[in-house]
């Protein structure tokens, strides 16, 4: 399987502080890559790189050509990218949001029909849950070639977190290639078809999605610093 997304030798610092360092990773079309690692292991850094919103170092290459520019620019060659956070607009209805993204919004609401009711809502009075719905929806709308989605499930409830990489993994069987940077290690590898485990910086760990899950505990209390459990939920 040829990659979608290539990336050689990545380093990324801020200032005089490394990072990332001379990472190596690659996702193909039609699969989801996790990138997993404890808080502070680059990976958020990484996935700023690969958007193009950090300089770096290194390669990346996408279709196999070389991946430069602003963000805006990757975003026209078939690139999503969900930072972390609430990426929704929260003074605009759910309705409107959807119209701001480039994908139609009958297919955001055929792959997401629980926004339906939700349409006449200010994002900002939807439910943490919802709203990363709608964001989802929005990208997911245009049919990117790669989505690149950074701690989507923060702080959501079980329940909608399955929603949520379900959804993923119904893209990336629709052809696209998907990164994911996930909290919840175990729900996340259950559906990935491959991750990486980073550390300091640097890719320490690398297998399918059922090699990392089956050695999860000793993952966790090597590179995750124990198991991962959110702080609080919201629906």
């Amino acid at each position: 399987m040829s990659a979608l997304l290539e990336v050689r030798q990545l380093s990324v610092g801020y200032g005089d502080l490394p990072v990332v360092i001379d990472l190596d990773l690659e996702v193909a079309a039609g699969e989801v890559v996790a990138l997993l690692g404890a808080n502070g292991a680059g990976k958020s850094t990484t996935i700023l790189a690969i958007a193009g919103a950090l300089p770096s170092t290194g390669e990346v290459l996408f279709d196999g050509a070389p991946l430069r520019g602003p963000v805006h620019r990757r975003a026209r060659r078939g690139i999503a990218v969900i930072p972390e956070g609430r990426s929704v607009f929260m003074g605009l209805s759910a309705e409107r949001n959807l119209q701001l993204g480039p994908g139609p919004l009958e297919a955001a609401l055929d792959l997401f029909p629980e926004l339906q009711p939700l349409l006449s809502r200010r994002a900002g009075m939807l439910s943490g849950g919802e709203q990363q719905i709608l964001g989802l929806a929005r990208a997911l709308a245009a049919q990117p070639r790669l989505l690149v989605v950074d701690e989507l499930s923060l702080g959501l409830a079980p329940m909608v977190v399955q929603r949520l990489l379900t959804a993923l993994r119904t893209a990336a069987q629709r052809g696209a290639g998907v990164l994911l940077v996930e909290q919840h290690a175990r729900q996340a590898l259950a559906i990935t078809d491959r991750g990486y485990v980073m550390s300091r910086g640097r890719c320490d760990l690398s297998g399918t999605g059922s090699e990392l899950l089956a050695n999860l505990g000793d993952i966790e209390q090597t590179y995750l610093h124990g198991p991962i459990e959110p702080a609080g939920t919201d629906r």
